[in-house]
């Protein structure tokens, strides 16, 4: 042991001495962290593109990505039937509605109880296995902690403590606890079965529970979330870009889905419904007809008026937009100021020098001379929305947690994680991006750095001209070139809607996608972002990965994971699938691949789960224990500290306290 080390950091042993006072506590705690070293590593599970499947989204979380079900079926196989342990894995899901279920047809409740209890406790040893005690015992309910770890360290095989369970189960359903106990157990199963979630982006976009994954995350016990487009489009309506308000409210239009907007955050849409019936009322607005998912069914009139609200927020929305690129002009975009470029009375819009037919030129609110300017009609309407985005409370404690768990990457375990892209040049380099004026940047710094900027946004005592251009720079994030989470020549929303000519819709991908199947770019990029070990990987999502086309999720030999399976109901068909989660636990990497969620209804009362195919991604040569992790790194440290300590109280550098 170093002296002059110790001195050195005499005054951080000082500090640690208040917390172990003695040599005692500090050697216990040096056996307690040299124990947990050598735990199997906990599961850590990856989910991209929720884009708003709450409901698909609970169940995943709930079932374990099927790791639940595959744990019943090796504990209870040979022992109860198929059906039996359908049922269990339903109540592990669902306790209290399932509950509700079997009391009403169950003739023998207490013996059920009992049958029950007995089952769910095995299931609880078999997830809590890898855990401390002590871990075990902070994930237990308060009210059921001593009970439940008692019966999890006692077995009815024990002949001596066969009659101590017997009788706390007994007691458990003669007091009237039984539901109560049940349903803090199956909750304790779900909790202990994922030790840490990640999200690789896109809680929002057109499905209708946005605002219930938040909620739900809210309440979590541990995840982060690497943001994506969708996400940053949210976060910059919030921080007040009218674009992307304007983006936000076309999206959620276009699907005919308002329930995140009004229901989720109580957004006011009635102004908006107003001015498009006065503003286009004698516009057939064809271009603009939402699409309908599954269920989602509108009356003739619902429909019009829905048409009618798109067009005037798309309208209003490239103007929004059009205004920012011209205040911004080192962004380069000022080509995507498309009005500006139509001949309002030949019909024609002019797209670099080449000149493309119409399929409408009805815009009412454009003034040809001056077509970016809003009409006074639609700033007081933009200035509601923008009111009521701001002070939705709600909304404001959403996007708190997107920032306090999230970030443009996150490096964990050796795997790197962003939604999209690490934008390259057409050498495989990395690319330099222009955030502010005469500021480069590429890698691991450019991604920080957008981190850094869009904390400004939201930051009070940030200087007002970096606020200012960190609030518009939301767009450049959703939409921009050389933007991480779009990287694409352009989006071609304008096009879609009124050109007719489908080539002008083609957006070319940048060079990071047509890339990233190179093992040797791949490995550039995690050297760059200081990803080391012989099993590092990066895992993105943004892409769909077309499933049923015979695309393999898993590109670079191994090197890349892309996990956009397509959780959106829009993207089913394109997919072929209905999402990926990637499980990484003790024995290696998982791929489990999902069918369509019908309903929690249909789950619990008819005992569907999720159809999931997993396959074997990566096996380790050894199993990855708690040693192997970013935790273990830390918890060496930790333990180096503790020795220092150890030396310092044994050679009278510091005096122990509390010594009786």
């Amino acid at each position: 042991m170093n002296k002059n080390a110790i001195n050195r950091d005499m005054h951080y042993l000082q500090l640690l001495s208040t917390s172990f006072p003695t040599i005692a506590t500090a050697a216990t705690e040096i056996i307690n962290l040299e124990a947990i070293l050598n735990l199997p590593k906990g599961t850590e599970h990856f989910l991209a593109d929720l884009h708003g499947e709450s409901q698909a989204f609970q169940h995943v979380l709930k079932n374990a990505s099927g790791n639940i079900r595959r744990k019943v079926s090796e504990l209870f196989k040979g022992d109860i039937r198929e059906t039996e342990r359908r049922e269990l894995c339903t109540l592990i899901y669902y306790p209290e509605q399932k509950l509700e279920l079997i009391k009403a047809s169950e003739d023998d409740i207490d013996d059920w109880y009992h049958i029950t209890i007995h089952r769910l406790v095995s299931v609880c040893r078999d997830v809590s296995s890898k855990y401390t005690r002590s871990k075990v015992r902070k994930s237990l309910p308060e009210e059921f902690a001593y009970i439940i770890e008692e019966l999890l360290h006692e077995r009815t095989d024990d002949i001596d403590k066969a009659d101590y369970v017997k009788v706390i189960v007994d007691t458990i359903i003669s007091t009237g606890r039984a539901d109560d106990f049940i349903v803090a157990l199956c909750n304790v199963i779900q909790r202990l079965s994922i030790d840490q979630l990640h999200i690789l982006g896109d809680i929002f976009d057109r499905g209708p529970g946005a605002h219930i994954i938040l909620d739900t995350l809210r309440q979590y016990h541990s995840w982060d979330i690497q943001w994506g487009n969708h996400d940053m489009l949210w976060m910059g309506a919030a921080a007040g870009n009218d674009a992307c308000i304007c983006n936000v409210l076309r999206l959620s239009l276009r699907y005919a889905n308002l329930t995140t907007i009004e229901e989720g955050y109580g957004i006011n849409l009635v102004p908006l419904a107003t001015f498009a019936m006065e503003t286009y009322g004698d516009d057939p607005c064809e271009e603009f007809i939402p699409k309908l998912l599954t269920g989602n069914e509108l009356d003739e009139k619902t429909m019009r008026l829905t048409a009618q609200m798109h067009k005037a927020i798309a309208v209003i929305q490239f103007k929004t937009e059009a205004q920012i690129f011209k205040r911004r002009p080192s962004w380069q975009m000022e080509d995507r100021c498309l009005l500006d470029h139509i001949d309002y009375e030949r019909g024609v819009c002019t797209i670099d020098g080449k000149e493309y037919a119409m399929k409408s030129c009805h815009f009412p609110t454009v003034d040809p001379k001056d077509p970016c300017q809003l009409t006074p009609e639609e700033q007081l309407l933009m200035d509601k929305l923008h009111h009521s985005f701001r002070v939705c409370e709600k909304l404001r404690k959403h996007i708190k947690m997107l920032l306090s768990h999230g970030c443009m990457y996150n490096i964990c375990n050796q795997n790197l994680l962003f939604h999209a892209s690490c934008p390259l040049n057409a050498d495989g380099s990395l690319k330099e991006v222009e955030l502010f004026e005469g500021e480069r940047y590429s890698g691991m710094e450019l991604m920080h750095n957008i981190g850094m900027m869009v904390r400004t946004a939201f930051n009070t005592d940030s200087d007002q001209e970096q606020r200012l251009y960190a609030r518009d720079y939301f767009l450049y994030l959703w939409c921009g070139k050389d933007s991480p989470l779009f990287d694409k020549s352009k989006m071609a929303t304008f096009e879609r809607y009124f050109l007719l000519d489908k080539e002008t819709y083609k957006e070319e991908k940048g060079y990071y996608f047509q890339l990233r199947d190179n093992e040797e770019i791949c490995d550039r990029i995690l050297d760059a972002f200081g990803v080391k070990g012989a099993n590092r990987h990066i895992i993105n999502g943004h892409v769909p990965v077309h499933a049923s086309k015979g695309e393999n999720p898993i590109k670079a030999k191994g090197k890349l994971m892309v996990i956009d399976g397509g959780f959106s109901e829009a993207y089913h068909k394109e997919t072929g699938i209905a999402g990926y989660t990637l499980v990484y636990h003790s024995r290696g990497f998982q791929l489990v691949q999902h069918e369509p969620f019908m309903s929690a209804r249909d789950a619990i009362e008819r005992g569907l789960d999720i159809k999931s195919t997993t396959q074997l991604v990566e096996l380790s040569a050894h199993r990855q224990l708690v040693a192997d992790t970013d935790k273990g790194v830390e918890l060496r440290s930790q333990i180096e500290d503790l020795r220092q300590l150890l030396y310092a109280y044994r050679h009278g550098i510091l005096k122990e306290k509390n010594k009786i």
